[in-house]
């Protein structure tokens, strides 16, 4: 096991007075642990990843009016979804190894922008084909945010908090979800659906005014810096599919439970993510300012889950985390898909555990990825599971929408605990990595 001191801040070799070490021990005490280097690149991270959930949840909340404005089924809607999450396993891929060769913040940059510009451009689109290219665009940027942002603050946490922090910087998502959520309520109760679904994506701009501010606060880890540029297989794909020797281990047994482990949970959230606000609106009848007090309390609860998992994975451990919300979040898409019509009230009361359950899983995940790969190739390694687990989970809503004619959106909703399922084995031939200094 390495004995190099996590990368931290540019202090981190320093030895903490006692009151500094009281004040790590705190509710916020991870915050105070990064140093200021460290929460500026929090900071560059949450902001990112919740304008990346923003750009996201502006294709889900209009999915009904882009029906029916070209005249779409729910398989052709469905294959949005499947085409942005497949295209961004590329994406994610290039980013990683970007951000292996060329630094976390350069790469963090060149995703913000991408996603932004091609999601302003779907609100252009003429028809059904050219807004399936740039919402497949759209997917390279989206792919790479989230895993070189994540990798960006685990370089600066300590061992101790960095379940906690990686899972601050998840909630991050159901702020960009709070935020997509209000714009559409407001957007769609004053505009004619024929436009609002535009004005939805020319909104998707607001993350270029991110970029402005990284390159100007944000800096990579030095301790990460010099780890990664002395490494010859930085950025290496034949790195971390290295299978073991007797003298080195390898990497190919991790890439492999990894790549699973991320499938089975993004393809149970993202068919939640994508089919619920139609569900709501189809199957039971809610206005739009009903689907946004529904998703309110799904959102709510999403917010509390990823704080709540973050804590969770430093006490239980990595593995232990992960599995106790796989069987929680299976269970709770059966209930909620299985309320009665008319108890609209038990509906929006279950929302609040669905999404808490679906996103608490989520939150071991930035730190779990970033330890189970050395500096040199963390970006490459976290990169290609994560997206890698977005595009083979992305199979689930596609199956959603074909079977939603025959099924009905709810029934084909179960799809998603077959995912979770997935998770729970993939986790047998993985290591727990809690309290791993990274090296």
């Amino acid at each position: 096991m390495s004995t190099t001191p996590p990368p931290r801040s540019v202090t981190a070799g320093a030895r903490p007075a006692q009151g500094e070490r009281a004040a790590e021990d705190g509710a916020f005490g991870w915050l105070h642990a990064l140093g200021p280097r460290g929460r500026h690149a929090f900071a560059g991270a949450f902001g990112g990843y919740a304008l990346d959930s923003y750009d996201y949840f502006t294709l889900p909340l209009s999915m009904v009016a882009l029906a029916a404005y070209f005249g779409l089924d729910s398989g052709q809607t469905g294959l949005f979804t499947t085409v942005t999450l497949v295209v961004s396993a590329i994406g994610g891929a290039v980013a990683g190894v970007i951000a292996d060769r060329v630094g976390r913040v350069r790469a963090l940059m060149i995703t913000v922008i991408t996603y932004a510009v091609f999601t302003v451009a779907c609100g252009f689109a003429p028809n059904y084909e050219t807004l399936l290219v740039f919402r497949a665009l759209q997917g390279l940027g989206f792919g790479g945010e989230w895993a070189v942002g994540a990798i960006l603050v685990a370089e600066y946490a300590s061992a101790k908090h960095r379940g906690r922090t990686l899972g601050a910087v998840q909630s991050s998502w159901a702020v960009g979800w709070a935020l997509a959520a209000i714009v559409y309520t407001l957007v769609f109760s004053f505009a004619g659906d024929d436009l609002a679904w535009r004005i939805m994506f020319w909104t998707g701009a607001l993350p270029a005014l991110l970029v402005v501010w990284l390159r100007r606060r944000v800096h990579d880890a030095p301790e990460a810096i010099t780890a990664r540029e002395q490494s010859p297989r930085r950025g290496s794909f034949t790195a971390i599919f290295r299978p073991g020797t007797n003298g080195e281990p390898g990497l190919l047994r991790t890439t492999v439970f990894a790549g699973l482990l991320s499938t089975g949970v993004q393809g149970g959230y993202y068919t939640l993510a994508t089919w619920v606000p139609t569900y709501l609106k189809t199957e039971r009848g809610l206005s739009v300012v009903g689907t946004g007090g529904y998703l309110t309390f799904l959102i709510s609860g999403a917010f509390l889950g990823y704080l709540t998992g973050g804590y969770l994975t430093d006490r239980l451990g990595r593995r232990r985390n992960i599995w106790l919300f796989a069987l929680l979040s299976a269970v709770c898409i059966l209930a909620y898909t299985n309320i009665p019509h008319g108890a609209n009230t038990l509906l929006l009361v279950l929302g609040f555990p669905l999404g808490f359950c679906m996103s608490a899983i989520f939150s071991g995940f930035g730190s779990y990825l970033s330890e189970l790969y050395p500096t040199a190739v963390r970006g490459t390694g976290q990169g290609f599971t994560y997206n890698t687990g977005r595009a083979v989970g992305a199979v689930f809503p596609t199956l959603v929408g074909f079977l939603a004619d025959s099924w009905g959106v709810g029934g084909a909703l179960v799809f998603g605990a077959i995912g979770y399922g997935l998770a729970a084995l993939a986790l047998l031939g993985l290591p727990e990595t809690r309290g791993k200094e990274l090296a």
